[in-house]
């Protein structure tokens, strides 16, 4: 694909992100007296955000020159989000880092993760409507895909790199905790494409269960041991490690609430 096709698609993400930044401002508004609701809506919104953009981007992993487009994008759209969804998390193993440190009660944290699984199924739902629509010169070869075959080597190594890149990921989200936020969102954002760049042909580099169940869901369905094992299970267990050495070994109790 011709780097001018991609315009069609940068106008629906930028679609997106302004919508959701809209409801997110409206949910802030009319339901602080509310806090659960409050929170399980702000996290389901940024969560379909992610989803939806991220849907959207995998179409343009083609686009000339390879694979700097595809790279430049996800660095881009990882910024957008970092700097729209502030306290979010948008992902599963971001709620177990405080759950595991208590900086959550397991109700809270059961309602987040709830949030980002029922948008990430809204998200591919509201994209294959997109797509349907046509409006991208990639629409309508996403619709005729079925398992996109993400993972591109045997399920043990997919395994491990799922899980070493869930430790890299949130062993630096603890580490620039402390960084200014204008800072910081650039920080996650160029490890974010780095890891892309280093297993995006081997696993998808995705890291996030509730994404990889967004962006493959018939990979789930068609082989839902695998895909649970190397997207679910090796992340969170990942995040799990992360928080237990932080915690017992470092003696750092605090664990933080967003990735963002």
């Amino acid at each position: 694909m011709a780097i001018g096709g991609i315009w069609p698609s940068l106008l629906l993400m930028a679609g997106i992100v302004a919508a959701v930044g809209l409801c997110r401002s409206l949910v802030r508004r009319r339901l602080h007296a509310h806090p659960h609701l409050c929170s399980f809506l702000l996290e389901a919104f940024s969560t379909f955000q992610v989803c939806a953009c991220t849907n959207e981007l995998c179409l343009l992993g083609n686009v000339e020159p390879k694979p700097h487009t595809a790279l430049t994008l996800t660095y881009g759209f990882t910024v957008l989000h970092g700097s729209t969804l502030t306290g979010s998390t948008c992902n599963p193993c971001g709620v177990l880092q405080p759950l595991w440190g208590g900086g959550t009660s397991l109700k809270a944290g059961g309602l987040k993760i709830g949030a980002q699984f029922v948008a990430a199924v809204l998200a591919r739902v509201f994209m294959h409507f997109v797509w349907r629509l046509g409006i991208a010169e990639a629409h309508p070869g996403a619709l005729l895909q079925g398992c996109g075959n993400p993972m591109q080597t045997t399920e043990v190594q997919a395994f491990c790199i799922e899980l070493l890149f869930s430790v890299v990921f949130q062993l630096t989200i603890l580490q620039v905790e402390t960084v200014k936020p204008g800072y910081r969102v650039h920080l996650i954002a160029l490890l974010i494409t780095m890891l892309v760049y280093a297993g995006g042909n081997l696993t998808g580099a995705i890291f996030n269960p509730a994404l990889a169940f967004s962006l493959h869901p018939k990979c789930f369905y068609d082989n839902f041991l695998i895909y649970s094992l190397v997207y679910w299970i090796a992340p969170s267990l990942g995040t799990i490690l992360v928080a237990f050495v932080w915690k017992s070994f470092l003696g750092y109790p605090e664990t933080p609430t967003s990735e963002f």
